[in-house]
């Protein structure tokens, strides 16, 4: 088999590269940027903007799937003030994108859809009720981005339904894991929480982003290429959650990651920051079903550990770490 993944150079694009070529595939990366950490396992690495629409023919050629990860994004500092940048970009690499794999005869594409899709009505409480797939309508998602990811869905939805190309779409829920942003802007909260304790001191205090009670599941960058793939291969066509349904606190995240790094943490709550939707957690019932009972098997602490280590490490390197 072989495929293309859209987004190759960054995050969850380059563990999919890797798990794909695992699985034997002949793989075409595609991004604007080779993956920051560490060379790119793709058999072919082409530096395209997909925001054109005759490189996204180019970056299909030849294909059976297309892994369509490709996006502007970031954690909510980025997306909660770039709404026009993050929908522009993405509204016109996922159109040009289902157009290109229709045009080139691929079997089956695959659209990275986000739990942003779902209504901010149904997220206003730190213990929300875990999101169905359902809940997305009535549609009121996280300006910008979410909004770009709901209208891409449905354009997944109306090129099976018009043209009989097979689109499979997962909304995932807050992957994190090495080899991810962890400065700069871009990062999420489990990197930026680990960047942060990595640099303080024993008894240090650290900056969070609201008051620490707002809620959410997160799941480790492994299980989540594990779920594209098999969500792939699936018949079910229609939006999957793909996440886990383990949910903390943004405090429980600082303290998990505070105990892994053997530290005494004071936190400092930032009210004028942003901090998003009050919770967020996945509802796995339909993704169970669908796919023999699918769940994360990487838990949070293992996961956080993974990350803290791999973040001190790249810090260390750079010579940050003064203590």
């Amino acid at each position: 088999m072989r495929a293309c993944v859209a987004g190759a150079g960054g995050f969850v694009g380059h563990h999919l590269v890797r798990f794909l070529k695992q699985e034997g595939y002949w793989v075409r990366g595609v991004d604007t940027h080779v993956p920051a950490y560490e060379p790119s396992t793709a058999d072919e690495f082409l530096l395209l903007d997909l925001r054109e629409q005759d490189a996204c023919e180019e970056a299909v050629r030849d294909v059976d799937e297309v892994y369509q990860l490709a996006a502007t994004m970031g954690g909510i500092g980025f997306i909660t003030v770039f709404r026009a940048e993050a929908a522009w970009d993405n509204v016109l690499i996922n159109t040009h994108m289902l157009r290109a794999s229709l045009l080139g005869g691929v079997k089956r594409h695959f659209f990275a859809s986000s739990a942003c899709v779902y209504p901010k009505y149904r997220q206003d409480e730190v213990g929300v009720e875990p999101l169905k797939e359902s809940d997305a309508f009535p549609a009121d998602p996280e300006a910008g981005y979410g909004f770009e990811k709901l209208f891409s869905e449905q354009m997944c939805a109306y090129f099976l339904q018009d043209y009989g190309l097979e689109t499979r779409v997962a909304r995932l829920h807050n992957a994190y894991g090495n080899l991810t942003t962890y400065e700069g802007g871009r990062e999420k909260a489990p990197a930026a929480l680990c960047r942060k304790i990595a640099l303080a001191k024993d008894g240090d205090e650290i900056e969070v982003w609201g008051d620490g009670k707002a809620t959410r599941s997160f799941m480790y960058v492994d299980d989540a290429v594990k779920g594209i793939y098999q969500i792939m291969q699936s018949s079910c066509a229609s939006p999957l959650n793909l996440g886990s349904s383990r949910l903390v606190t943004i405090d429980e995240l600082v303290g998990i990651i505070a105990k892994i790094a053997g530290k005494e943490i004071r936190i400092r709550h930032n009210l004028l920051k942003p901090q998003g939707v009050r919770g967020r957690n996945s509802d796995n019932t339909k993704i169970k079903s669908v796919l023999g009972g699918w769940e994360p098997t990487i838990t949070l602490e293992y996961g956080l550990q993974q990350t803290y280590r791999w973040i001190v490490g790249q810090l260390a390197a750079s010579d940050r770490l003064k203590h």
